[in-house]
């Protein structure tokens, strides 16, 4: 019996067997119909069967991915999940750019996987079952943990071998002051030998990618496949991708070298036979992997149909980026960081508030709060999304001053002529509450006027923030307005010069304040991010209020066909006058028509 216990311990201290995770993945790993057209056992991709063995081998400690959307990652990643808890338990950490995306891929993928697998099917149902939850299951010999990269307490309370990192691009730059989420998470594996660090994101920009820098310490590998003329192999790049005039559909790779072609029809063989080629062989136990939808074999990722969403995308530098990051795998690279105000000027054109050019379907107002005066800017947005500042206004006196902001009533309740006939009116602004001691004011404002969509502002920083969102706060529909992205697609539309037109009514001042600011890198902790900074000795507003009229685009799901039937008729629904009696200004009361 002493000999069968010896045994066993020596078994229990002997390395897992080695198992080609491709292979196995293959032989085991099912997909629910749910997850795959075809359901069944899961078949990998010629670029992900590399992918894969790098993920379960044991001399590669970092597997890092710069990725587009459409090449079947998150699924690979959840039948490399599989293998470790089958094959090689231990610990293991997934971490995620928030606790939805946590949920979304546990109830989403990975249950589902695991119940669709014979070989998983009771991998993560233990015995300590009163142990488990959403989040966090336990295993034999390990345990499955997914946490959201904004807690802290998160990345601190675990320990981990096997490490998953997804979408880091979008993770926050310096976790509550505490550093960044990369550096923490990576931190809780450092007592394990024989770790593993799985990284994979789609990049978003340059100069602040992490998994751009990821993959430019690895082995940076490229996937190449041979051109059936010539033989020479090469990476397949969106500039090698050509079509006929006026017909995307039927898009062709085109030979960098000797100019020869693959059809569409032949783009399953040719990419079959491709391979992937490290082009910094030096370094070890680091792959890294490039690549994009131009290798994928789904049939929405045909070369012909990203040709077409190619040619909607560069409509605007917005979703253009959003095609070049999701699309071809590729960091945005910024153009310039600093406008010219003397630039901006010229491109003013000969319509107004006055003259409406006849493309302009909906009104949007921004609102900034000064101590001796409150601005509005007005702007009118086309069916393609493109925005017109159509004006700017200055209602001068103190926001403690019932009058000033019956003056601002005055201006947001302004209709004005549309040449199909119409009439048009703001459909939503946005007054910004956050700065100085007038947020109670702004409040008393807004709060009898959100039927008219009138709502407060706050603004919050980060790029990742979301134009505008409501706020949970019961007792106001208050707006939080992601600052950091509005500026940064208004910096990218005002560089490609197309989506934001400007009146020729707007004053040298508004163009200045307008170029107040710039995009710059900065480094926390070590860590690259972007931010706005003001430039000296300029001031704000026209930027400010040019803000929150986007934010207040985001409140209007206005249809635009029925908003231009609308505009052909000269009928406009009467405004019913209400009066709303206040007393939010020293006990004084009065009262305001909406």
């Amino acid at each position: 019996m002493l000999a069968d216990l010896r045994r066993d311990a020596l078994k229990a201290l002997r390395p897992p067997p080695r198992i080609d995770l491709a292979d196995w993945v293959s032989a085991n790993v099912f997909l629910p119909s749910s997850l795959a057209a075809h359901p069944g056992r899961m078949r990998l991709w010629p670029h992900q069967v590399e992918i894969a063995r790098s993920m379960g081998a044991r001399d590669v400690e970092r597997v890092s991915i710069l990725k587009s959307a459409r090449i079947g990652y998150t699924q690979l990643g959840v039948a490399a999940l599989g293998n470790f808890v089958a094959n090689d338990p231990g610990p293991i950490l997934v971490v995620l750019p928030a606790e939805q995306d946590c949920r979304d891929l546990m109830v989403g993928n990975v249950e589902p996987t695991f119940a669709e697998s014979p070989a998983l099917r009771a991998a993560l149902s233990s015995t300590a079952s009163d142990r488990d939850t959403l989040f966090s299951r336990r295993f034999p010999g390990g345990s499955l943990k997914l946490v959201s990269a904004r807690a802290p307490r998160n990345l601190r309370g675990h320990t981990a071998r096997v490490l998953f990192l997804d979408e880091v691009d979008a993770f926050e730059v310096d976790v509550r002051g505490e550093g960044d989420p990369v550096a923490l998470a990576e931190r809780r594996t450092t007592t394990f030998s024989n770790r593993k660090i799985i990284m994979g994101s789609t990049p978003v920009h340059e100069q602040t990618s992490r998994i751009v820098r990821a993959y430019e310490r690895s082995d940076r590998r490229v996937y190449e496949c041979a051109c059936p003329a010539c033989g020479e192999r090469h990476e397949l790049r969106w500039k090698d991708i050509r079509w006929p005039d006026d017909a995307p559909g039927r898009a062709f790779w085109s030979c960098p070298g000797c100019g020869g072609v693959v059809e569409d029809a032949d783009k399953a063989t040719f990419v079959s036979g491709g391979r992937w080629r490290p082009t910094a062989s030096h370094v070890k136990g680091h792959h890294g992997y490039r690549v994009s939808a131009l290798v994928s074999l789904l049939p929405n990722a045909s070369w012909g149909r990203l040709a077409g969403e190619f040619l909607e995308a560069k409509k605007s530098p917005q979703t253009l980026q959003t095609f070049v990051n999701t699309v071809l795998g590729e960091a945005w690279r910024d153009d310039g960081e600093e406008l010219d105000e003397g630039a901006l000027a010229g491109r003013a054109e000969g319509f107004g508030l006055d003259e409406l050019p006849p493309e302009v379907l909906v009104v949007t107002a921004g609102v900034d709060v000064q101590d001796d005066r409150i601005e509005i800017t007005t702007v009118g947005w086309t069916k393609d999304g493109a925005a017109l500042a159509l004006g700017h206004g200055v209602v001068w006196g103190s926001p403690l001053d019932e009058e000033t902001w019956r003056e601002v009533d005055d201006h947001l309740r302004r209709t004005w002529k549309h040449p199909n006939g119409g009439l048009l009116r703001v459909d939503a602004a946005i007054v910004d509450s956050g700065s100085g001691g007038h947020t109670d004011a702004v409040y008393a404002f807004c709060r009898p006027r959100t039927s008219r969509r009138v709502f407060a502002g706050k603004g919050v920083p980060g790029f990742a923030r979301p134009m505008a969102e409501v706020s949970k706060a019961r007792a106001l529909r208050l707006v939080l307005v992601g600052v950091d992205a509005i500026k940064s697609q208004i910096v990218n539309r005002l560089q490609s010069g197309t989506s934001i037109r400007f009146s020729a009514g707007l004053s040298a001042t508004w163009f200045e304040q307008l170029a107040s600011e710039k995009r710059v890198v900065r480094y926390t902790r070590g860590q690259p991010f972007r931010a706005f900074e003001r430039i000296p000795g300029r001031r704000s507003e026209a930027l400010d209020c040019l803000v929150y009229a986007f934010a207040a685009r985001q409140m209007v799901g206005v249809d635009p066909g029925r908003r231009e039937n609308e505009l052909s008729s000269e009928a406009m629904p009467a405004e019913r006058l209400t009066v709303i009696k206040s007393a939010w200004l020293s006990n004084s009361k009065f009262s305001i028509r909406y």
